[in-house]
């Protein structure tokens, strides 16, 4: 089961920690660069759009970021825009109650989608509770791991779980996003990291493969794999 101790440790695996470190740098010296003064709102609606196009892609839509702009797109980009326009509501609630953010990010996602009755709900199958309850511990617990980490872990482990009927990409690129924001990374959310996972689109399938098979070398190749996600999602933010 997932605890604050094994993030730690997969935090140290080989070419891990320069990957993570040098990923956080590219964040801060974007936003040091532009100056955290000059992030508006509008950015930061641009990045969540940027983003949400990008996340609906990696579940299969066509739409583009244009298209959601003007209030179209296929009902995946349609709902991933109502969860990124809806995201940064949720940065208190992760911070005190993460299981209550996942829920929320899965009715926004699947609103109209699914039936009313299962929004927001776990499945009930063996051993989701459980493994949503290590996760929301780890979530809540201080730890020496990096932001980065802990936020490509929740991602992670909501697609290996994968707890709710539909939507569940969604909302672990949603939860990753929300991370990096409570966590400090990127306090205005105008980076675009479902941009670099789409970028990277091959490594995420084969790393979140690996992640979910278990073992040590899988959680490394996932790690490495956000770190160069959150660093093309640097590349790709409006502040670029």
């Amino acid at each position: 089961m997932l605890s604050v101790d094994e993030v730690e440790s997969w935090c140290a695996l080989e070419g891990v920690p320069s990957a993570l470190a040098a990923a956080r740098d590219a964040v801060d010296a974007r936003l040091r660069d532009r100056g955290l003064r000059r992030t508006t709102p509008e950015l930061t609606t641009e990045s969540l759009l940027r983003g949400a196009a990008a996340s609906a892609e990696l579940d299969g839509s066509t739409s583009s970021v244009a298209e959601l702009r003007d209030g179209a797109g296929d009902q995946v980009a349609v709902a991933a825009a109502r969860v990124n326009g809806e995201l940064l509501r949720l940065v208190p609630v992760v911070s005190r109650s993460p299981l209550q953010a996942l829920a929320r990010l899965h009715a926004l996602a699947a609103a109209g989608l699914v039936s009313a009755d299962v929004l927001g709900r776990p499945r009930s199958a063996a051993g989701v509770a459980a493994r949503l309850q290590a996760l929301g511990a780890v979530l809540l617990a201080e730890t020496t791991a990096p932001a980065i980490a802990v936020a490509g872990i929740a991602h992670a482990e909501v697609l290996a779980v994968e707890p709710f009927e539909w939507g569940n990409g969604l909302v672990a690129r949603a939860v990753e996003r929300l991370v990096l924001v409570a966590r400090g990374v990127d306090p205005t959310s105008v980076t675009v990291p479902e941009v670099g996972h789409l970028s990277l689109e091959p490594s995420y399938r084969a790393s979140l493969g690996a992640y979910a098979s278990g073992g040590v070398a899988g959680r490394q190749a996932w790690l490495l794999h956000v770190a160069a996600a959150v660093t093309r999602g640097v590349e790709a933010s409006p502040l670029a």
